[in-house]
């Protein structure tokens, strides 16, 4: 990949990344429309938009963003207000921009003749007296300015900008940020070429310039600051006040006393220690003080002790604080974490080979149990740094409850708990789309309208509440809203039409509502744009199932519905469980095994046939995994049940040995066992075997539907 293409795909990233944080600020704003913080925010994303887009070729995503910063830059100077149409604008102008990044160029002059109606509307909320203020041009001198009329203050910035030896190389010219700088009022540039070595030394793809800049302007220090926005950490930027013209203090002409000796040292070129020597050999301060009897030694003494103390305070804090953060491509992370994943394997293998063929040497065992350890820790590192705050998705709704509640004219707050829940990044990648179904149909099939909710002796805002939270070895993810629930005699009847169950059938509430997730079911009376075709569920619930998950539903009519996704934590390495059956291995996922206890002959005729077994006074169904899977040896005289918790009933598995925990792989099946029922992957034993992975809530859904099935 050539440069100029490297540093656009990571403009493009970048890009994305602060479109996601633009409209996390503009939902955040329009709840609190006073947040200087959260304005400030989004003009800064705005202003590293639009200026990174012109140094790396989207001069038109540029001109465009330059439109709503203006807007923005109005808003943070208290110029204008934050109202609703005008996030509302800003919202679609967030999506333009982002359509306007994924576009070709052929499609470019078409997406800014579309972009010229969003402009105007933009344009005409700026009030009238804004409006017809002149454009900014050179400062007015206190000579000119008529007596009584308004003045502002104006400052004058010391500027000192030490562009960066790579700043080339990152796409950036500096004449840009000077030309900028030179429109914020008047400007004196002073370039330093000292550094500048001989031709023969000189890379010429190198920046060895640094400026001195003085600029007078009435707009202030952030709007300098915005200039440097997106050269902070390739740049040292160092800007003071100068001076001051305040006319509230004092609206006639002053001279310019400042001593040439303190213009210096403020500006670093000196040390205050020289100028003092060129000056005259003087004592210092507390001396002075000391000799002149104003105050005693021990008095100096501590000021000089509170002065060390919160210097080496401040000192510690940052070092603590200062945190370097790398980019690094997913490709090469899964790379990382496959490689991790091999070595897992191979450890497998040295420790076995060890105990099998150590020969009782010490040397050898120490070693395969060092390699052991490493590889856990390195293991547990890597998996750390896959995994991703749920937060980053949970932000993504709130753009959608608010569009949609306003189309169907509902009134829906959403709330989020739990949004620091960590989840392996792969797993929160492939959950965005059944968590937008299942709002989806939250806010449409849920919550009801406003009139509906008054009558009801609800508030007219409905809300739903999405949470995220550890358990073991899993994430619970909930959608709760607080809606008319869901009705289980509609449910029944329908499912009844269907012929997915008899007419005198007996079901539980919880299986009734299991019925959802069919294909095709759905309980709504109309099609409208958002549901009610009957298609969506049925691909969650198959979504969460790839995920090796679960879904849950719980529903109290006229109250409300909670939908519970129960999701591993990562689905590269997992802590498994590994038994055997004649010679196939099988590993159950260790977050599901509850307990094991021995089944013998005699228990087996005991049953006379059925597949249940006494567990301390309590009943638990089981599944003889040698028939389901047609392992045709002979079973042996005592064999062992693996009792696990699937959607809160204990289910057991028969095996015929129970060997430990085991670390696993986790590998994909190909295409040729995609439709092998109960296996979720594979992985490979230490001594080169292959284990089969088990998917125990759909080896128990299966039984379940061969027995309703059977009767």
């Amino acid at each position: 990949m050539a440069i100029s293409d490297r540093h656009r795909s990571v403009f493009l990233e970048e890009a994305n990344e602060r479109l996601e944080e633009l409209e996390a600020s503009l939902l955040e704003l329009e709840e609190s429309p006073a947040d200087g913080e959260l304005i400030g925010r989004i003009f800064r994303a705005l202003h590293t938009i639009k200026g990174s887009g012109a140094m790396f070729g989207f001069e038109r995503v540029s001109k465009f963003t330059h439109e709503i910063e203006t807007v923005f830059d109005l808003v943070r100077n208290n110029r204008m207000s934050a109202s609703r149409e005008l996030i509302n604008l800003a919202l679609q102008a967030r999506d333009r921009i982002k359509t306007m990044l994924a576009a070709s160029d052929e499609a470019g002059p078409e997406l800014e003749r579309a972009n010229v109606p969003l402009i105007e509307s933009l344009k005409k909320l700026i009030p009238a007296d804004v409006r017809k203020e002149p454009p900014a041009g050179p400062l007015p001198s206190a000579v000119e300015t008529k007596a009584g009329e308004r003045r502002e203050a104006i400052a004058t910035y010391r500027i000192a900008f030490g562009a960066g030896r790579n700043i080339f190389k990152t796409g950036i010219d500096p004449i840009r940020l000077l030309d900028e700088l030179r429109g914020l009022g008047e400007c004196t540039v002073v370039a330093l070429t000292e550094p500048v070595p001989f031709l023969e030394d000189l890379d010429p793809e190198d920046c060895y310039l640094s400026w001195n800049v003085l600029l007078t302007t009435n707009r202030g220090l952030n709007a300098i600051k915005d200039v440097f926005l997106f050269v902070e950490d390739c740049s040292k930027v160092k800007i003071d006040v100068a001076d001051v013209i305040d006319p509230s203090q004092n609206v006639d002409f002053q001279p310019y006393t400042k001593r040439i000796g303190d213009i210096l040292v403020e500006r670093g070129d000196v040390s205050p220690e020289v100028v003092r020597q060129g000056l005259s050999a003087q004592k210092r301060f507390g001396e002075i003080l000391v000799g002149m009897g104003a105050i005693g030694p021990d008095k100096v003494t501590a000021a000089l002790a509170e002065q060390e103390h919160v210097r080496d305070v401040r000192e510690k804090r940052h070092k603590e604080e200062s945190v370097m953060t790398v980019r690094v491509p997913a490709e090469k992370l899964d790379r990382l974490v496959d490689l991790v994943g091999e070595l897992v394997t191979v450890q497998a293998r040295l420790s076995q080979a060890a105990s099998t063929h150590g020969n009782g040497s010490t040397d050898f065992l120490a070693i395969s149990e060092e390699v052991e350890r490493l590889t856990a820790e390195l293991r547990d590192i890597t998996m750390s740094i896959r995994m991703m705050p749920i937060g980053t998705t949970f932000s993504r709704f709130k753009r959608l409850v608010r569009d949609l509640s306003g189309e169907l004219g509902k009134q829906i707050e959403l709330t989020t708990a739990g949004a620091e829940t960590e989840l392996d990044k792969t797993v929160i990648e492939r959950l965005g789309d059944p968590l937008v179904h299942l709002i989806r149909n939250s806010i449409d099939h849920g919550i009801e309208t406003p009139a509906v909710r008054e009558a009801a002796g609800k508030p007219r805002q409905g809300s739903i509440l999405l949470s995220a939270v550890h358990a073991g070895a899993n994430v619970l993810i909930q959608i709760t809203d607080d809606g008319g629930g869901i009705d289980s005699d509609a449910v029944r009847i329908k499912a009844i039409e269907r012929g997915l169950i008899a007419a005198d059938a007996h079901l539980s509430e919880q299986e009734l509502f299991g019925l959802i997730l069919t294909p095709g079911f759905t309980t709504a009376t109309k099609v409208s744009s958002v549901s009610g075709r009957g298609v969506g569920m049925d691909v969650v619930k198959k979504t969460i199932e790839s995920l090796r998950g679960t879904l849950d539903i719980t529903s109290r009519k006229g109250t409300g519905t909670t939908i519970t996704l129960k999701l591993p934590l990562t689905l590269a390495i997992i802590d498994g469980f590994l038994t055997r059956i004649g010679s196939e291995h099988f590993i159950f996922p260790l977050s599901v095994v509850e307990e094991c206890v021995e089944l013998s002959r005699d228990d087996r005729e005991r049953s006379r046939g059925r597949h249940l077994a006494h567990v301390r006074g309590q009943i638990v169904p089981y599944l003889r995994l040698r028939e389901r899977f047609a392992i045709g040896c002979e079973a042996p005289s005592i064999e062992q049940i693996v009792i696990t918790r699937v959607n809160d009933r204990r289910v057991g598995f028969v095996v015929d040995l129970v060997i430990g925990g085991h670390q696993t792989v986790i590998k994909n099946l190909g295409r040729y066992y995609h439709g092998v029922k109960g296996i979720s992957g594979a992985t490979i034993l230490g001594d080169g075997t292959v284990a089969l992975i088990l998917d125990v809530p759909r080896l128990v859904r299966s039984a379940e539907f061969e027995e309703t099935n059977a009767r």
